[in-house]
């Protein structure tokens, strides 16, 4: 139960890495706030959950939602203690398009960018107005390895996600300035089996060979499961990683260990 009685509210929750985050959240004791665009999916998820687990439409792209999902939260439960920044998107949910930086539009750039970037600025923003009332708090940016590395077919992708990291280090420093515990750090996932991966994958014959040949250039062989980075995110919500701020923490297997891995496409 270690975070237990805690209020949080994670975003981009109805799949993937949200669900798994918003699942750990739940067995170590947090009240969660799965929020989603996808409605539907995200209300019956967070029904399975049980009567701690709560969904609520958020877009982060909007400063509207953010200032509404934010008062009913402080309505209902007084207080937000943990925030997770996680929604996001790669550029390509509606099909392969040019995202090298030669050839990326500018409205793709942009529609990137307002989710990964906008939405992640807007909801530390809100989360610090919250959390400043009781002066402490976590907040949890997910990152990712291509926010550390260039990727050259997914600028936009890799931009955002870059100063992502870097808008961790912000937060950070503005709260301690201002004299209250609330904490930023990033996490800076790679090659994590979720929903997008499973598609380009599929389950036919031959699934195993392109699985391996994804992962041939990770120390670790294999894909990370999206547990794993929920079990990171606990640690840097709870107390225990209360010394934790402006960090950034990687969980890819090992690719960032070493140089022997050249990116060449999206990884997480």
């Amino acid at each position: 139960m270690r975070l237990k009685d805690k209020i949080s509210l994670i975003t981009g929750a109805a799949q993937g890495i949200g669900l798994a985050i918003a699942q750990e959240f739940l067995r170590q004791g947090a009240t969660v706030f799965l929020t989603d665009i996808q409605d539907e999916k995200g209300a019956q998820e967070a029904d399975l959950l049980g009567n701690k687990a709560n969904y609520l439409h958020l877009d982060v792209r909007f400063e509207d939602d953010w200032r509404t999902v934010t008062n009913q939260i402080v309505d209902q439960c007084g207080r937000l203690d943990i925030l997770v920044n996680n929604a996001g998107i790669t550029g390509f949910e509606n099909g392969i398009v040019s995202h090298d930086p030669e050839n990326v539009s500018l409205e793709d750039w942009h529609a990137v960018l307002a989710t990964n970037l906008d939405g992640v600025l807007l909801g530390c923003k809100y989360a610090i107005k919250t959390m400043k009332q009781s002066k402490t708090g976590s907040i949890i940016n997910i990152s990712s390895r291509s926010g550390i590395v260039g990727i050259p077919q997914a600028a936009a992708y890799a931009a955002s996600k870059a100063a992502v990291r870097n808008h961790t280090k912000t937060v950070a420093l503005y709260c301690a300035q201002m004299g209250w515990q609330i904490r930023c750090n990033s996490v800076h996932p790679a090659a994590i089996m979720t929903p997008m991966w499973e598609t380009m994958l599929g389950d036919g014959e031959g699934r195993a060979e392109r699985e391996a040949a994804l992962v041939k250039d990770t120390p670790l062989k294999r894909f990370g499961m999206a547990e794993e980075v929920a079990h990171l995110v606990v640690y840097l919500a709870s107390d225990e990683s209360s010394y934790a701020t402006g960090a950034e923490f990687t969980i890819d297997g090992g690719i960032l260990a070493g140089s022997a891995a050249s990116p060449g496409a999206l990884e997480d």
